[in-house]
């Protein structure tokens, strides 16, 4: 079963069940989808017109760049739980990818280089060389994508939840209920930030097209990553395999692999503090 028909059931089923009821049969923290308290007000916000398109983004504090990218279907807002703490020592900036949150699409096809294309194009638009970058999966793909074609650009790579080809998903994934009320909350989401909030299920199907065939690195891009990498997941994470993950931390020379206990694929809401700690950790060194 392919991965697009994988997210349209999980989208189809989420539709229909009632997500509290779900999230109130959830005994442990990675069973559940915490709210995500909004972000603060940016320092500075706009839209970078790249590719064709119009690219939201946000910035926060001042020092080192540090730029977060979110996972498929989601938007910046998911960052609310990183931002205060990370905008205490680095320039956070925060992007919605294309066609996802406020940003707006064209009729290119989605894939994980254009993506990249997009972040490049916003970075040289806001005179930034280089940066840290911490995605969480398709973001963590997308991260993956200008470590191996732009390596100049990163300074480090945190990827979390990220799959380097399409054997990395489990295929249990559309039986998970916590993405499934992912996708609801994310079709609401889209629905009150996009500027055609009537296009959810079109959006959703020309990003699971994507996910047809892609992620598709080899094993010998990985091999030469040559930017300071951690591969991250949450122990129970519902759509990456962990043996993947543990491959593509020992592909990648002297990667770091850092496993979130008592998370899943959301760590960055369920287990805020220690995703936080986690990336605060590598940035520093440690």
């Amino acid at each position: 079963m392919t991965r697009r028909v994988l997210f349209v059931i999980a989208f189809v089923i989420g539709l229909i069940a009632n997500p509290l009821i779900s999230a109130s049969r959830a005994d442990e923290v990675w069973q559940q989808l915490p709210p995500v308290p909004e972000l603060p007000k940016a320092k500075k916000s706009g839209y970078a017109a790249v590719n064709g398109i119009k690219l939201y983004y946000a910035i926060y504090g001042k020092g080192q760049p540090l730029l977060l990218l979110h996972g498929g279907l989601g938007n910046a807002d998911y960052w609310g739980n990183q931002v205060p703490t990370f905008a205490n020592k680095y320039q956070v900036i925060v992007v919605d990818s294309r066609g996802h949150g406020r940003s707006t699409r064209d009729d290119k096809p989605f894939s994980y280089g254009l993506m990249a294309s997009d972040v490049l194009a916003l970075l040289d638009f806001l005179k930034i060389k280089r940066t840290a970058l911490v995605g969480w999966s398709d973001g963590g793909v997308i991260g993956l994508d200008i470590a191996i074609h732009h390596p100049d650009r990163l300074t480090k790579l945190f990827a979390f939840g990220a799959n380097y080809n399409m054997a990395g998903v489990r295929p249990d994934i559309g039986n998970s209920a916590v993405f499934k009320r992912y996708i609801t909350q994310a079709g609401q989401d889209y629905t009150h930030l996009s500027k055609t909030p009537a296009d959810y299920e079109s959006f959703l199907a020309a990003v699971s097209k994507m996910w047809e065939t892609e992620p598709n690195y080899s094993q010998d891009q990985l091999r030469h990553i040559s930017v300071p990498t951690a591969i991250s997941d949450g122990e129970h994470d519902e759509a990456i395999r962990r043996d993947h993950t543990e491959e593509m931390a020992k592909l990648i020379p002297n990667a770091k692999m850092i496993i979130l206990p008592d998370a899943s694929h959301f760590a960055m809401w369920q287990q805020p503090a220690a995703f936080n700690k986690a990336v605060l950790g590598f940035l520093a060194g440690k």
